[in-house]
Order: C-alpha cells, then structure tokens, then sequence
C-alpha cells in the first residue's frame, strides 16, 4: 500500500486543493484531482528526506513561537530599515555560521526558518554540513549574530531531531 499511496496526508491535501481551484465539479475535474493526489507523491517520494521522530514536542512548541515573534518583529524591523534608508544605511553583510546539526530533517527546517524571518537569507550549506552562510540585510554586531541564531534557532533544532 505504501507503494502505491506513500504519503496520505499528501493526496488528501492534493486532491482538495485541486478541487478548490477547480470553478465546477465535473467528472473530469474529479479525476484530474484523483490522478494528481496519487501520481505526484509516488513521483516525488525518493525527494522526501527520512521519516521525522520528534523527540522533544514541547520544545518544538517553543520554538514555533519564537519565530513567530522573530517573524513578527523581524517585519516591523526591515520596515523601519528601508523607511529610515535615507537616515541610515542598513549594514548587509553575508554571515558564516559554524552547524552542529547533521540530521537533513533538522537542517531543512532551520532554512525553512531562516528563509522565513525577514531580513535573512540561507544562501549555502558546507558539502559536509558544519557551517551555512547567511545574507542578512542589517547586522550590527557578527558575533552576537551568530550567537543569537545558534542559541534560538539551532539548538532547539539539535534537541528536536538529534
């Protein structure tokens, strides 16, 4: 079964979405939405990284949360940057940042997390996974930086997934 239907969640998901985009419900419409919920997650199921176990929920609690309020004040902070541009000029720097994490689960969502908070960009990972580099639109201080991002986004990660 799991060979002909590898992620559930994913064809249902699938399945509703084209459907909601459809205007009408004809037949073909159905089996169109059907063909697509089966075909593209037997297609796209050698990309899926390795099954997630989730050690620590409650720290995953914590840190949705964090980068909920990170995202937030991240966005009232590059607003008040590109509005004050004529004042000050935010200061871009690309930062290296050295990893601890391994796990691809992990390392995937810290760039899902880094794409997300504005004012940062994941622009490479190291072949071996020790170090990731960073745009940031505005940074005052390199090292304080880095220790704020491992501290509150990477560590977290470590004792979720490792």
């Amino acid at each position: 079964m799991k060979r002909f239907l590898p992620a559930p969640l994913l064809s249902v998901a699938l399945c509703a979405l084209w459907l909601a985009l459809e205007p009408r419900l004809a037949p073909a419409n159905l089996l169109m939405a059907a063909l697509v919920a089966l075909v593209v997650p037997v297609l796209c199921a050698p990309l899926r990284p390795l099954p997630v176990r989730v050690r620590r929920p409650l720290v995953l609690l914590r840190l949705v949360l964090a980068v909920g309020h990170d995202v937030v004040q991240s966005n009232f902070a590059v607003a008040w940057s590109v509005l004050n541009m004529s004042r000050r000029k935010p200061h871009s720097a690309f930062v290296t940042i050295p990893l601890q994490l391994r796990d691809a689960n992990a390392l995937a969502a810290l760039a899902v997390i880094t794409t997300v908070v504005p004012g940062t960009v994941w622009t490479e990972l190291a072949v071996d996974r020790s170090a990731v580099r960073l745009h940031v639109f505005d940074i005052a201080d390199e090292g304080a930086f880095i220790a704020h991002y491992k501290s509150r986004y990477e560590r977290p990660l470590l004792e979720i997934f490792e």
